[in-house]
Parts: C-alpha cells; sequence; structure tokens
C-alpha cells in the first residue's frame, strides 16, 4: 500500500489530549478483524504513524486514528489506535475523539436525544453512549473492553528510587499503577517533566522485573504504560491520576522519560478500578471520578464482572467529552526529505545512545 498523495484528517481533543482522526486518503488496510488491521499496518506502513505523530506535523503528545471498516455486522466503524510507541488496543481519550468526529462529521447518524452505536477497536467491541440533544453532541460514555488486574502488590526496584509498589492491570492496555505517596511527588503541572521521568523509570523497571501477557491476547506484553496515582480526593474528583505514555525509541535513541497523558486516561481508569475491585474496595455500580493533570475530569464506572481465560475481571465504562479543533488537508510530497517525519531531543524525551 503507497499513500503519496493527500489524507484529510480531523483533530480533537478529550480532557485536554490531542488526536487526529484519518477520515480519508489511506486505502483499507486488510484484515480479517481490526486487529489484524492493525498489525498489518503496524508490519507494513507505519510511515503513517511516523507521519501523522512525528515533526513536521505532530508533537510528543499527539496520537492518531484511521478509520476502517468494521468487521463484526454490530459496529458502525473501527478504528487502529496509532500511538509514539505502540499501536495500542484501545484508548479512551481516542475512542471519545474517534465517536465525536464520526457523529460530527455525519458518519454516523445522531440521534434527538441519545445515540447508541458500537465500534471496533483492536481490543474488541466497545458500546458507545452519546448525548446527542438537538443534533449536538455532548457527554460521551464508552462500555470499554474486559479489563482485569494481572499481579497485584508486586514490589519492583526502581533506579533511583528503590523499591516501589505497584499493580499491574489491564483496561485496553497494560498499565503499571503506582501511588505517589511513596515517590514523594504531587500530581501537578509543574512537575511535569519530574513525573514523566517516574512513569517511565517504573515501567522500564516493571518491564524488566515483572512482565505480564493478557490472558487471551498473549502478543500483547507489558506494561507499555505507566499511571501514577494520588489517592486524595479533590473538589473534583475521587482521585488525582496521570499516566505517562512512552515516547518511543529509534534506532539510534534510548528512551529517557515518557510523555504525559493530557487527559485522566480512560484506559488507566479502568485498569485502576480492576486494581480496586480485586481489593474489594470496589464493587459492581460503584464510579470513580478521576482528575487528570489539566485538571479536567473522566469518571469510570464497573458495569458488571466477567471472566477472560477463566481469570476474574470486570467489564469498565468511562465517560468524559471531547472537541474537534480542526479540519486538515495534508499532503504528502515524494520529494520532500522529511515526509516521513523526524526526531529532535530538544523537545522528543531522548538521548544518543
Amino acid at each position: 500500500m503507497t499513500v503519496l498523495g493527500d489524507i484529510w484528517t480531523v483533530d480533537a481533543h478529550a480532557g485536554g489530549e490531542p488526536a487526529r482522526v484519518v477520515i480519508g486518503g489511506v486505502p483499507e488496510p486488510p484484515g480479517a478483524s481490526v486487529a489484524e488491521k492493525a498489525r498489518w499496518v503496524e508490519r507494513h506502513y507505519d510511515q503513517l504513524r511516523r507521519r501523522l505523530l512525528q515533526e513536521p506535523r505532530g508533537s510528543p503528545a499527539a496520537n492518531a486514528n484511521l478509520i476502517v471498516r468494521a468487521t463484526n455486522p454490530r459496529a458502525e466503524a473501527g478504528f487502529v489506535v496509532m500511538e509514539q510507541s505502540e499501536y495500542p488496543p484501545m484508548s479512551g481519550s481516542n475512542v471519545l475523539c474517534v465517536a465525536k468526529v464520526l457523529l460530527e462529521c455525519g458518519m454516523i447518524a445522531r440521534g434527538k436525544e441519545l445515540t447508541n452505536f458500537f465500534l471496533e477497536a483492536p481490543g474488541g467491541l466497545v458500546e458507545v453512549a452519546a448525548e446527542t440533544p438537538q443534533g449536538r453532541v455532548g457527554r460521551i460514555g464508552v462500555r470499554n473492553v474486559a479489563s482485569l488486574p494481572l499481579a497485584l502488590d508486586q514490589k519492583v526496584s526502581v533506579p533511583g528510587l528503590g523499591e516501589v509498589m505497584v499493580d499491574i492491570c489491564y483496561g485496553g492496555m497494560i498499565h503499571v499503577i503506582a501511588e505517589v505517596d511513596q515517590l514523594g511527588v504531587k500530581i501537578e503541572p509543574a512537575r511535569a517533566q519530574e513525573l514523566a521521568r517516574l512513569g517511565e523509570a517504573i515501567r522500564l523497571a516493571t518491564l524488566a522485573q515483572a512482565p505480564q501477557r493478557h490472558p487471551l491476547q498473549t502478543n500483547l506484553v507489558g506494561p507499555t504504560i505507566s499511571y501514577l496515582v494520588d489517592p486524595s480526593p479533590t473538589s473534583l474528583a475521587d482521585q488525582v491520576g496521570v499516566a505517562v505514555v512512552s515516547a518511543g525509541t529509534t534506532s539510534s535513541a534510548r528512551v529517557l522519560a515518557g510523555v504525559l497523558d493530557r487527559s485522566p486516561c480512560g484506559t488507566a481508569i479502568c485498569a485502576r478500578m480492576a486494581a480496586l475491585w480485586a481489593k474489594g474496595r470496589l464493587g459492581v455500580g460503584d464510579r470513580l471520578r478521576s482528575q487528570g493533570i489539566l485538571g479536567t475530569v473522566f469518571t469510570g464506572e464497573i458495569l458488571e464482572e466477567t471472566e477472560l481465560a477463566a481469570r476474574p475481571a470486570i467489564v469498565p465504562a468511562i465517560s468524559g467529552q471531547a472537541y474537534i479543533t480542526g479540519y486538515s488537508h495534508l499532503v504528502l510530497d515524494p520529494q520532500d526529505p522529511f515526509r516521513d517525519g523526524f526526531r529532535l531531543n530538544d523537545i522528543w524525551p531522548s538521548e544518543e545512545s
């Protein structure tokens, strides 16, 4: 598949986390499922991700989503999530942006008050319930893929920190979760760089010492993302949390820090609820409001209990709002030396090894 022409995107954000949604200009990737389509793009057309997310078009915090045809007959559409270091099975902020774009662009018909539909993510089928009073798109709720604890109260040795207690859970991505009281840091914008370095250090240590694999999707090994949590309530939420996304590597670079998820991070909230449920601190019907680094809030809820490969799990939901920020017509000039993107470590968190 060769694309040297034009790509049409809609740019959006949910809770501050930017997402570029590709709605035209890219041929349909092959695959019997959206998961297979995502793997095909990763193996055979990863330059699309680099073109969309790296400079001169992207930034370290950027995400992208390729709208594809669903293979599940219940789904209205499918989407392939592309981030700086991986093609995750699911992403909360990204699915909120995808749903917003599909509704606002008329790709899915809007109801008078509430619009319900299914989308096929690489991780499975998710159900969307969007408030659409008078045709306007408001708050969006998503019934997520099943989430489960993989390892609880795991001790890992982190360089510069010592021993850190973590939970490792799947909420659509494999997260390592650490409460910040043991790290001596607060979750606040002024500490963003420090939080990014701490989160990535914990992730790398956990991946080396206690790697975990999804019980059904055995190609998923992690953690691929970390989640730092302050369980103290605020006036807006039950906790404050920030996810740290690995910025990825190149053949000549070594990651030193991740990039903060600007949103409260939907999959992290689902992973956190799975841990709290397993510890008896949350039950079916309970909600968890989580405030992100920018003060925005996503709400999680445990809908029901289930099993994955005979392991106890939950079916969670998240809700939040997304906003469209622009409509883009991206031009790909075959003679442009930077058509596939580039990175410089003045803003990308890596250095020459």
